[in-house]
């Protein structure tokens, strides 16, 4: 086995062990009883678009753990990767205890029935900051210099999207623990777009617009 595909079998032995951890946990912090949130709740609705914006920001970093020569950018699409995928973990484990679908229906209906974000500039089916497919794709393609500032360019832009829509359910939330997850997220992402938009600046690159 190439020391490559021997990254890739622990990259997905390690986002199993992740997400059963993280969803282990979210039975324990604080959301026992029956007393559980609505389908169209900002609990529920955060908890599964916000899984799937980090789904996204896992297949990324997880590109940048393999493909990056460059060891600091390497170092943090790790560091990204295991914490988003815990996070994952823990949201998807809530919405199987409140016994809610974990499919988006209308994204970020949660925030816009809430006098929340504007939706109208994102793309269809996108949330704020998400990638589309063509950037997947180039990113895909990219090599070396090239591949890591266009990583760091669309994870700066999907930390920053993502912190808006964890601001808002820091705020909103009705559980404890969601709440607290949330603002959990948003302070990090906050800091890890200073980390990035420096390793960005430093490589000669220019971050993208603000979504």
């Amino acid at each position: 086995m190439t020391a490559r595909w021997w990254r890739i079998s622990l990259g997905a032995l390690l986002a199993a062990a992740l997400i059963s951890i993280g969803g282990a946990g979210a039975v324990v912090l604080g959301l026992g009883g029956n007393d559980y949130p609505a389908a169209e709740s900002v609990d529920a609705g955060f908890s599964r678009d916000m899984s799937t914006h980090h789904r996204q920001a896992v297949l990324m970093a997880g590109l940048a753990r393999d493909r990056s020569a460059d060891s600091e950018v390497a170092l943090i699409a790790y560091d990204i990767e295991t914490t988003q995928l815990n996070q994952l973990g823990q949201m998807q484990g809530w919405l199987s205890l409140w016994g809610l679908s974990q499919s988006i229906g209308e994204p970020m209906g949660w925030m816009v029935g809430h006098g929340g974000m504007d939706m109208s500039g994102s793309g269809p089916g996108l949330m704020p900051g998400m990638a589309s497919s063509k950037e997947l794709d180039d990113l895909r393609s990219a090599e070396d210099v090239d591949f890591d500032l266009l990583f760091l360019q669309l994870m700066i832009r999907h930390h920053q999207g993502g912190t808006q829509m964890a601001s808002y359910a820091a705020d909103h939330a009705e559980a404890t623990a969601v709440a607290t997850l949330a603002r959990s997220i948003a302070n990090s992402q906050g800091a890890e777009i200073e980390t990035l938009t420096d390793m960005l600046t430093a490589r000669g690159g220019i971050p993208l617009p603000v979504p």
